[in-house]
């Protein structure tokens, strides 16, 4: 019989019990923690000493290349480029820019980027050392303290005046000339700054040159400073003869300013930075006594005025006042006449004392004044006139000057502008005197004068002819006779003729009677009485006196 065995199904097996040990990190992960910790310290210093990336649009990439151009402050590199791409126009490059972050304070709304190349001017030279180390770009940082990354590069450097002692001013005029970037500026004959910029109006009228004076000449610049263009070569004949003046080479061919202290107005205090100036055309012009508010007026006149350019002088007893803007033609109607209408600007202040006498300050404006000035001096027969400026050349000028005995001119003051009435000038007057003159030729018997001229040749003529044929025959025979004459008395007077030793013999005996003469009349001088008593006995009376001086005994 099967013996009953007990299940072991209903209760299972205990399960083993496991310790479980702490876990201690490895020694060997620390050293991928350390690399870790370096690199990110690594990275984090990267990301400290890292500057800003700025985008400079320029119209070309010339001399430009990635990686090799450097940006420069003050020639020291600060930054280099890092891409060239084009614009979304295509019309300008854009360069991208890595700058040290020890110059980011520098890349503000005002600064200025430039490409720095060779450029060779009259006088100066800069960029030479680019055709070794290749182009750069420059950068002049400004004041402004916002930051900014996009800029517009300039084409042409800037004036960099940033460190250096002295002052900028700003000279403003009509015309620049021949005054070309980097130009000297003299004081004196001595360079004492340059220019640094120039500008054309915003309305096209005139234009603006910017000058930097360098220390310690900037105190010279005053509010009676002038300052005038000295390019070229300034040429004038005066009654001293021809004089020329001119600053320097340079000057004649890059052009130049010159700046000079005003001598009549005594303002000693300098002038602040960045004052402005009016820049004349020469040193006349600078030192003339201030012009004051031009007056425009009209002159008609009914005469030719060839040889009136605009610009000619107006002058007013001699000063000039004042210069002619336009010459227009006019015509009348009436007459079917074309008078020439000319118009000039006067400063009335040239005038001096005369303009202060005559106009007496009140509370009229300015052209009451002027209406008022003229209207008075035409009553007192001040016309315009067309003379002679220069007899060789034909120019004319306008002379405001008192035309004795002249007939009474209308004149309104109320008209703009100001209408001065005209007298015939030098130059119809001249026309008048030669068309008399051809006149009185032309009414002279000129037949007449030339049958007596050919009557009075024909004398002549004929008298010459009686002087060859009778009166020269007898001259030969004369002269001649006269050296026949000549040489009988060559031959008389020869060294071995009779008549010469005869001659001397005659001079011999001369000079021995003028001897015995002189010797008479010494005796006579000292012993008058002998002409009583007689040669003899006064001999005599000689020896007695001697013996009985001497004690010897008489004869």
């Amino acid at each position: 019989m099967p013996d009953t065995l007990p299940s072991t199904a209903a209760t299972p097996p205990p399960l083993p019990h496991v310790k479980s040990k702490r876990w201690l990190p490895s020694l060997i992960w620390l050293m991928p923690l350390a690399a870790a910790f370096v690199g990110l310290t690594l990275l984090f210093q990267a990301w400290r000493s890292e500057g800003p990336r700025v985008t400079i649009s320029f119209r070309s990439a010339e001399g430009l290349e990635v990686n090799k151009t450097l940006l420069k402050y003050r020639n020291m590199t600060i930054g280099h480029v890092t891409a060239l791409t084009l614009s979304a126009d295509r019309a300008r490059v854009l360069v991208t820019v890595d700058v040290a972050k020890s110059a980011e304070d520098i890349m503000t709304s005002d600064a200025q980027f430039w490409v720095v190349r060779p450029r060779i001017g009259v006088g100066w030279v800069s960029g030479l050392d680019t055709l070794i180390s290749g182009a750069y770009i420059g950068v002049d940082g400004g004041y402004a303290k916002t930051p900014q990354r996009r800029f517009t590069g300039l084409e042409d450097p800037p004036p960099l005046t940033g460190g250096l002692s002295g002052k900028r001013i700003v000279l403003h005029t009509d015309d620049l000339g021949s005054v070309s970037y980097g130009a000297p500026v003299y004081f004196r004959h001595f360079q004492v700054g340059r220019v640094i910029d120039r500008q054309l109006g915003t309305d096209g009228t005139g234009a603006s040159v910017s000058v930097f004076i360098d220390a310690p000449y900037d105190r010279f610049v005053t509010g009676a400073t002038r300052f005038w263009n000295a390019s070229g070569i300034d040429m004038a004949v005066g009654a001293d003869g021809l004089t020329v003046k001119t600053e320097s080479l340079a000057a004649v061919l890059a052009g130049g300013i010159a700046f000079e202290q005003a001598p009549i107005i005594n303002d000693p205090v300098p002038a602040a930075a960045g004052a402005q100036f009016e820049l004349f055309k020469n040193e006349a012009a600078a030192m003339a006594p201030p012009n004051g508010e031009p007056h425009y007026v009209r002159m008609r006149f009914s005469q030719s005025l060839r040889g009136l350019s605009i610009g000619a002088p107006v002058e007013f007893v001699g000063v000039n006042i004042g210069s002619v803007v336009s010459i227009d033609l006019d015509y009348v109607a009436k007459d079917e006449s074309f008078p020439v209408i000319v118009t000039a600007v006067l400063y009335p202040h040239r005038m001096g004392r005369a303009y202060e006498g005559l106009v007496q300050e009140g509370t009229a404006t300015s052209d009451e004044k002027m209406a008022r000035l003229v209207g008075r001096l035409v009553a007192r027969g001040l016309r315009a006139q067309a003379r002679a400026a220069n007899l060789l050349t034909g120019q004319l000028y306008l002379a405001l000057d008192f035309i004795p005995g002249a007939s009474l001119a209308r004149f309104d003051p109320t008209v703009k502008p100001l209408e001065i009435p005209t007298a015939p000038g030098s130059i119809d007057e001249v026309q008048t005197r030669i068309a008399s003159i051809v006149r009185k030729i032309d009414e002279a018997p000129l037949a007449d004068i030339a049958n007596h001229a050919d009557l009075n040749l024909q004398d002549l003529h004929g008298l010459l002819q009686h002087l060859d044929r009778q009166v020269v025959p007898g001259t030969e025979s004369t002269l001649d006779s006269l050296r026949k004459t000549l040489g009988v008395v060559d031959a008389a007077l020869a060294e071995d003729s009779p008549g010469v030793g005869n001659l001397r013999q005659t001079l011999e005996e001369a000079q021995h009677t003028l001897r015995s003469i002189r010797s008479l009349t010494d005796y006579l001088d000292r012993h008058p009485e002998s002409l009583i008593r007689g040669r003899q006995l006064q001999h005599l009376n000689e020896s007695n006196t001697s013996a009985h001086t001497t004690g010897a005994p008489g004869p």
